[in-house]
């Protein structure tokens, strides 16, 4: 069987690697311009919504979040109706340094998808939502407390 997970890895290290030394101009680092992405595409997002977005754990993201809030790049509101809830809305600071990561982005799917026909960029794009969903459902059990079969 080929090593397709291994692959998808790669790809995502060298892409997460490449990121955190472009957005550190900015005082983004560590994966941090991930949940600045989502909270400026859904403001008012809450933590727990976003954990299953990115797919981390909830102390990796109490972290993450904790520094964006430091640096100005989010904050934490009140809900209205439930005070035990904080949503997330990004700054000014979040706002202006979103399109630049957008356009990071754009072009990391330009550069990775160099070659393929529309045809095979949307076949690829299925298959990996694909595997994604499959993934997803162990590590929804093993969040959980639950252990695999091997």
């Amino acid at each position: 069987m080929k090593e397709i997970l291994r692959e998808i890895g790669m790809i995502a290290r060298a892409l997460d690697s490449i990121s955190n030394i472009e957005f550190k101009e900015f005082d983004l680092t560590k994966g941090q311009y991930l949940y600045l992405v989502r909270i400026c595409e859904n403001p008012g997002i809450i933590q727990e919504q976003l954990v299953d977005m990115i797919k981390v754990d909830r102390s990796t993201a109490t972290r993450a979040l904790q520094k964006l809030v430091i640096n100005d790049f989010i904050e934490k509101k009140e809900d209205p109706y439930n005070k035990k809830i904080k949503r997330l809305f990004p700054t000014e600071k979040g706002k202006k340094v979103y399109p630049f990561i957008k356009r990071e982005n754009e072009h990391s799917d330009l550069v990775a998808l160099k070659g393929f026909s529309e045809k095979e960029a949307e076949a690829a794009f299925d298959l990996l939502q694909r595997i994604r969903k499959n993934v997803e459902k162990d590590w929804e059990s093993v969040k959980k407390g639950n252990k695999r079969d091997y």
